[in-house]
């Protein structure tokens, strides 16, 4: 029965029907733990006014490159999302060699989401596991795991990553909800 492609795509597009009318009757639950967002970064002056690897530091009010900014951990890792979001996978890498603890779990996600969309997709791997091994509940790191797994044809370990999603706490966010999209289309969201 689960091997079976007319019941695998009935339960897919069931999925996805779910997904948008959680989406639609809560759409603040889709916001998840860590920056798991349903809405896309918004652009700001490191990606409208600041050239090609360089971010905008907050202090000074001018571009710099991203060992030289002032700016905190947590504008960094602003910077590090928009970055990634619009295609700028190895500018977000830069940026998170500058952070404080690179190692932390957010950090170690953001570091497994840019190499793999630069198709480094074993090496984004090995980030999501440390960022899982630092903290199992890291559901963002367990959605774009998840992500990856789809993107790799592997529904198997994608389900697991959606399992693991709903009993850690996680049903009804935006780590839920973006695997779901891309189990049900092949693609997830870009953020």
């Amino acid at each position: 029965m689960g091997s079976d492609p007319t019941f695998v795509e009935t339960r897919m597009e069931n999925l996805m029907r779910l997904t948008t009318l959680t989406l639609a009757l809560f759409p603040m639950a889709a916001i998840a733990a860590g920056s798991g967002s349903d809405v896309a970064p918004k652009p700001s002056e490191t990606t409208t006014v600041c050239s090609d690897g360089l971010v905008w530091d907050l202090a000074t009010q001018s571009c710099m490159s991203p060992e030289d900014s002032t700016n905190d951990d947590s504008a960094r890792m602003n910077d590090v999302r928009e970055l990634a979001y619009e295609g700028y996978y190895q500018a977000a890498l830069d940026v998170l060699d500058t952070l404080e603890n690179p190692q932390a779990p957010l950090a170690l996600t953001y570091y497994g989401f840019a190499h793999r969309k630069a198709g480094r997709v074993a090496l984004g791997m090995s980030y999501y596991n440390a960022a899982l091994d630092a903290d199992p509940n890291n559901l963002l790191a367990r959605s774009y795991m998840g992500q990856g797994h789809v993107a790799s044809g592997d529904m198997v370990l994608a389900q697991a990553q959606l399992t693991e999603i709903r009993m850690r706490g996680g049903r009804d966010t935006w780590a839920e909800a973006s695997l779901v999209q891309a189990m049900a289309t092949g693609v997830g969201p870009s953020y």
